[in-house]
């Protein structure tokens, strides 16, 4: 299926790209973050960040459709 997927912050700067469409296997949001990972080793564990499918915040677990808008955002500092 194919999804298009885009990267906020520190996540844009380890890939060096803004959103790409993806054809992808997954089932699962963490899934396709996992495809994401080893198409651009740069990006970390997704440990600590937020994910959003059709401008809507999820789970890591939710199921993908064909033609899904995810956006990941990475881990925020703060203090």
């Amino acid at each position: 299926m194919n999804v298009r997927v885009r990267y906020f912050a520190a996540f844009r700067e380890a890939t060096g790209i803004a959103t790409e469409e993806v054809e992808t296997t997954a089932s699962s949001v963490a899934g396709l973050f996992d495809e994401c990972a080893a198409r651009h080793p740069s990006l970390r564990s997704r440990a600590a960040a937020l994910v959003a499918v059709n401008d809507e915040m999820s789970g890591w677990d939710r199921d993908l459709n064909e033609g899904d808008e995810v956006l990941l955002f990475p881990p925020v500092a703060g203090g």
